[in-house]
C-alpha cells in the first residue's frame, strides 16, 4: 500500500462525508422541533441560528454547552441557504417556512453543513499529507493518482500531461470523496 493509498483510505466517503452526514442527522433528530410554520422573520432567524449552532456542535463534536455567536451562526446558515436557493436563499427559505416547510428548511441546512464540513475534513487531510512532501514527491503522487483514477476524471483535465490536475492536486484530493461516492451510487 502506497502513501497515496493510505491517504485515499482516510478520504473515503465513509470516513468523511458519511460521518459528517450521520452526525448532522443526529443533530436533526435531537433538535427540539417547533411548530411546522413560522410566520415572523425574527422567529425564523432565531430558530435557524440556534439550529445552525446545534448542527455545528454535533458535526464538529464540540462541547454541548459551548456558546455560539448569533451573528456568526446566522452568516453560516445564510451561506448554506444561498447554496441551496441562490443569492436570496434566506428569503426563499423563509417563504418555505411560512408555508409549513420548517422541517424541510432545517433538513437542507443540516445537509449543506454536513457536506461543507465533510469537504473541509477531506481538504485538511489532503493538505496535511501534501505539505510534508517535496515538490518532486507531490508531482510523483499526482501522477500515481492519475494512473489509478485518471480514467474517472474529465478528459479535458487529463489530456496531455494533465498539468491542471498536477497543479491543483489538493483540490482534486478534496473532491475525491465525492467522486467515490458518486461511483458507488452508480452501482446501486
Amino acid at each position: 500500500m502506497t502513501d497515496l493509498d493510505r491517504l485515499l483510505a482516510t478520504l473515503d466517503p465513509a470516513r468523511t462525508l458519511d460521518e459528517t452526514s450521520a452526525r448532522a442527522d443526529e443533530a436533526m433528530n435531537s433538535f427540539p422541533m417547533p411548530k411546522a410554520i413560522i410566520e415572523d422573520w425574527s422567529s425564523f432567524q432565531d430558530l435557524m441560528t440556534r439550529f445552525c449552532l446545534h448542527v455545528q456542535k454535533a458535526i464538529l463534536r464540540l462541547y454541548p454547552h459551548c456558546g455560539g455567536n448569533a451573528e456568526f451562526d446566522w452568516s453560516i446558515c445564510r451561506e448554506a441557504l444561498k447554496r441551496e436557493y441562490g443569492a436570496s436563499g434566506f428569503k426563499a427559505a423563509f417563504e418555505v417556512a411560512r408555508t409549513g416547510g420548517v422541517y424541510r428548511v432545517l433538513k437542507i441546512v443540516a445537509h449543506k453543513l454536513s457536506e461543507e464540513y465533510g469537504a473541509q475534513e477531506a481538504s485538511a487531510r489532503a493538505h496535511h499529507f501534501l505539505n510534508r512532501l517535496t515538490a518532486e514527491e507531490r508531482i510523483a503522487v499526482a501522477r500515481e493518482y492519475l494512473r489509478k483514477y485518471g480514467h474517472l476524471l474529465p478528459s479535458e483535465l487529463t489530456e496531455g500531461s494533465a498539468v491542471r490536475i498536477v497543479e491543483n492536486f489538493a483540490q482534486v484530493l478534496k473532491e475525491h470523496p465525492r467522486l467515490i461516492r458518486r461511483l458507488r451510487r452508480v452501482g446501486r
